[in-house]
């Protein structure tokens, strides 16, 4: 009996908890229902593409569903061309979700630092509060306001609107939070908002690093690395941009090299670049990865954790490929070159060729010694006698100077136009490599530009790819101005010599997405080309947004090297290279520079006929400086003046720089 009272006490307690909570459900379903009958709609629904997103609650997602959330977000940065907005606190169909300040405001910091983990900044965040009232669900929305840190109404329901951009060059965090990093600080969010705050909403101005475009542009240094076929061009670049010595049957070398041919024959084909990093202090940027040790760093990496970049261009030694290096250095815009020289055997034709070309350029020269390990001490010595005879012959006028410590780099810096640093290096036991790393370092950029960007965009074309995908993507070299994403540019000329005008969809520097290229950065561009037009483009093109003009026509000014006679008059042919455009060309008429000074030998003057009517017969030998007109034998191409220009036949002639276009006649 006691027990049968026992089991009627618990389950009346039980019915009048059951009561108890049926009761609570009915209240909250009647506001629910209230809200429902009566939604009060803040914005338009939501579409499926495009740059906007809403959010009713993010509170405590797992890891996975981070991951899922960072992919939403960059599809809708990829949507808005870098920048999203996101509406928290918003059904899909664009009503109020009736949510109080706190979870709006938790919602809010756990999409801040997913943008933080995809190198994105929050640049707008407004808390809206008083639209509406639970207690007045049906009258309409009240005009919204948006609420400070200063006068929050916790109570109040509250939505909040984001605008949250991607970094850019000019602005890049060099240290994007990684989303296992970041759930920790989702899932423990006492204290977060004082110390993870600034370094989601804004980029920390307290680091002395410079913006990643001020390393792509003002701190990089190109350098152009040229040698005989067997000097060790690709195993000192792979050593030095990998941070491991080479085994001596090709390992550095097979890690760079692009091709399949050049891995099994070990020579280099084609020119391609490859980033050396270094810290402020000088340190070099290994280009391995730390945990994944047979993984190389990709070049955004490098360039991210860098103070100081140096592009190092791998050229062809072979002379089956002379005509792809004298490319290399033409289109380059190298600040100084590496001539390699192999210690075992002296310097070959090819080398002085190499140096020749170099010096016609204007550039720098560094001379390396490569395997020295194991080298025999009369066969180094013979080598160096060999290169120093090169280094003071006139035409070339440099004076070898031996860096053996640091002290010796100092002494160079500043003088490299007229001194030759001369380095020995081994790639196999390190020897010289430390030295060549901070010669490499200490360099002072040569070329300025940044002095280019206000004059009008110019973008050279070195190479065409086809991407599934994204489209035609052309690489290049931003020679003058500057671009935003999303402008009309010209693109030509076309062998009629039209320019086909599109948009620039998209860019990257160093694989790193931007909205904005500047002068003196490599980079790659994609356009909105149907396949037609796709089909013409090609390398030697230029890009440019403003008076797209091509000729078949220019004026030079040239000065025939030195060394293997040749004689040049009239319709004499060759192949010209002027930056990016290589074409062959003829010279249509002659006259020489200062024909009467004193020293010039009759042979190259020119021959006046018995009236004094005209100039004939004029001959140009090495030596000789004359005002050239050429003419292209294929197609127009891009020319201004003030563009450096080399000629050649074979081996490379003469040099010399364009002075004008001649004003094609209108036709009317």
């Amino acid at each position: 009996m006691a027990r049968a009272t026992k089991v009627q006490t618990q389950g009346s307690n039980r019915d009048a908890f059951v009561a108890s909570v049926r009761k609570n459900a009915r209240e909250g379903a009647a506001v629910k229902n209230n809200v429902k009958k009566n939604p009060i709609t803040v914005v338009q629904a939501e579409e499926e593409v495009g740059n906007v997103e809403y959010k009713r609650q993010v509170h405590c997602p797992a890891s996975s569903r981070l991951r899922s959330l960072a992919t939403q977000m960059s599809y809708r940065l990829d949507q808005g061309n870098g920048t999203c907005k996101y509406m928290i606190g918003v059904e899909d169909n664009g009503c109020h979700s009736m949510l109080d300040y706190a979870s709006v405001f938790e919602s809010a910091r756990v999409l801040e630092c997913i943008a933080r983990s995809l190198n994105a900044i929050v640049l707008e965040k407004d808390m809206i509060q008083n639209e509406v009232n639970l207690n007045e669900t049906s009258d309409e929305g009240k005009e919204e306001k948006s609420s400070t840190s200063s006068d929050v109404d916790e109570s109040a329901l509250t939505r909040c609107k984001m605008v949250i951009q991607r970094v850019e060059t000019h602005l890049l965090d060099p240290s994007p939070a990684s989303l296992s990093d970041l759930a920790k600080a989702v899932n423990n969010p006492i204290g977060w908002e004082k110390e993870s705050v600034d370094c989601v909403t804004k980029v920390d101005t307290t680091d002395l690093k410079p913006s990643l475009e001020e390393t792509l542009s003002s701190r990089n240094i190109r350098v152009a690395v040229v040698g005989n076929v067997d000097a060790g061009k690709s195993t000192l670049i792979g050593t030095l941009t990998n941070s491991s010595l080479d085994d001596g049957r090709g390992k550095s070398r097979t890690s760079i090299m692009k091709h399949r041919h050049e891995i099994e024959s070990g020579r280099t084909s084609t020119s391609s670049s490859h980033l050396l990093g270094f810290r402020a202090t000088g340190e070099p940027i290994a280009g391995r990865d730390s945990v994944r040790v047979n993984k190389r760093k990709t070049e955004d990496e490098i360039a991210r954790e860098s103070h100081r970049l140096v592009t190092l261009i791998d050229l062809a030694g072979h002379e089956k490929y002379l005509k792809t290096t004298i490319h290399g250095v033409s289109c380059g815009f190298a600040d100084y070159a590496l001539i390699l020289v192999n210690s075992r055997h002296p310097p070959t034709h090819m080398t002085q060729h190499h140096l020749n070309l170099c010096c016609s350029f204007g550039i720098p020269v560094i001379v390396v010694f490569t395997k020295v390990d194991g080298c025999p001490e009369h066969a180094k010595e013979n080598s160096r006698k060999e290169v120093f005879k090169l280094l003071r012959a006139p035409d070339i006028g440099k004076k070898p100077f031996a860096v053996q410590n640091d002290t010796d780099i100092a002494t160079v810096m500043g003088k490299l136009h007229t001194l030759a640093p001369i380095l020995d290096t081994s790639c196999v036991n390190g020897e010289g490599l430390n030295l060549l790393r901070k010669l490499l370092f200490m360099l002072p950029k040569r070329r300025k530009h940044e002095k280019k960007v206000g004059r009008p965009f110019e973008f050279l074309v070195e190479d065409i790819f086809n991407v599934p995908g994204v489209g035609a993507v052309v690489s290049g070299f931003v020679n003058a101005g500057e671009l935003t994403v999303g402008g009309n540019v010209y693109v030509g000329p076309t062998d009629d010599g039209t320019f086909m005008k599109t948009v620039a969809k998209s860019a990257h520097i160093s694989r790193i997405n931007t909205l904005h290229i500047t002068s003196g950065q490599s980079s790659c561009l994609a356009f909105s080309l149907n396949k037609e037009l796709r089909k013409k483009l090609r390398r030697g093109m230029v890009v440019v947004t403003e008076n797209p003009t091509s000729t078949r026509e220019f004026d030079a000014e040239i000065c025939v090297l030195k060394g293997e006679g040749t004689t040049i008059r009239k319709s004499y042919q060759a192949y010209v290279h002027i930056l990016n455009v290589r074409q062959s060309a003829y010279a249509r008429s002659i006259e020489l520079v200062n024909n009467y000074s004193e020293g010039l030998p009759p042979s190259h003057r020119a021959s006046i006929d018995d009236d004094g009517n005209g100039i004939q017969g004029i001959v140009l030998r090495p030596g000789s400086r004359a005002k050239v007109r050429f003419e292209f034998a294929k197609r127009p191409e891009y020319i201004r003046p003030g563009m450096r220009m080399l000629f050649r036949d074979g081996r490379v002639r003469g040099v010399g720089i364009v002075t004008g276009i001649p004003e094609v006649p209108t036709v009317r």
